[in-house]
């Protein structure tokens, strides 16, 4: 319990939990401190007198990557996407975060793709039931990537908007398969409706963004599912948002826009917390 207003990284030293600010900013970079129950990922964070802090073990946390405490709260949410036996796809890939939640919840191979090289954990890229493909731009996918298609594509990428790759992704999954991507509103509004520090905190803005990509999934052929907020905040403390997507056997019948609130779509947007 806090006695006096700090800063979250300062007050973690202060109550003893770490040797160094140092030490205590990575641990909240990490996931691992939470604030009155809440995980929080600013070490910037201000926290007030009586608050409680609490910190998840090392031991606890064995994850090659902050993204994975995303994806396990999306599987959490989609309780009925199950990657046991799974043939996957993990679009940006990064150090594997999400690969390695794949692999622990059974997923039978996984694709592995980035633009980047030299980034997956060397734990992950060394397991046989991974394919690591580095330097290949997701925007490049096309249906013959993989033989048959995947069961499931997962995605956290950056620096790029969803709605550029959401066909490339389509055409990789198999008729039937499902995808798991996480949209950052700060990669969808455009530079000019960005704020100086890279936050989008306007909830019409988060909707909209979220809307944005699910209008690009619907033109892919692509039917949404589902809709989640992230249950870890992304860089510096953007709220973020899962889109469920099925890719049918059968084309979709016609439905009213995503904008109509009577149609299945505009109901789906209208529960989610944007604030």
């Amino acid at each position: 319990m806090l006695s006096e207003p700090d800063r979250l990284d300062v007050a973690l030293v202060k109550a003893g939990l770490f040797p160094s600010r140092t030490r205590a900013a990575k641990a909240v970079a990490a996931g691992r401190v939470s604030l009155d129950g809440a995980v929080i990922t600013r070490a910037s964070q201000a926290v007030a007198a009586g608050q409680e802090l609490s910190v998840a073990s090392d031991e606890a946390d064995h994850w090659v990557g902050r993204a994975a405490h995303k994806l396990l709260g999306a599987l959490d949410t989609f309780s009925d996407v199950d990657p046991r036996g799974a043939l996957c796809l993990d679009a940006g890939a990064s150090t594997g975060g999400f690969t390695q939640v794949l692999l622990e919840r059974g997923a039978r191979l996984v694709h592995a793709v980035d633009v980047g090289h030299d980034q997956l954990h060397p734990d992950i890229a060394a397991d046989p039931r991974v394919r690591n493909h580095e330097g290949v731009n997701v925007r490049a996918l096309t249906a013959d990537f993989v033989d048959g298609g995947v069961d499931l594509v997962v995605g956290d990428l950056s620096f790029i908007s969803l709605t550029l790759v959401v066909a490339p992704l389509a055409s990789v999954l198999r008729p039937g398969g499902e995808a798991l991507l996480m949209v950052k509103p700060q990669f969808e509004v455009g530079r000019e409706k960005l704020s100086r520090t890279g936050v989008v905190s306007s909830p019409l803005q988060r909707r909209e963004a979220v809307e944005a990509v699910l209008s690009a999934a619907r033109a892919a052929g692509l039917e949404p599912r589902g809709i989640g907020r992230s249950q870890l905040a992304g860089q510096d403390g953007n709220a973020e948002f899962f889109v469920r997507l099925l890719k049918p056997a059968d084309p979709a019948p016609s439905t009213p826009p995503a904008g109509d609130a009577a149609s299945p779509l505009g109901v789906m947007l209208d529960a989610v917390d944007y604030r």
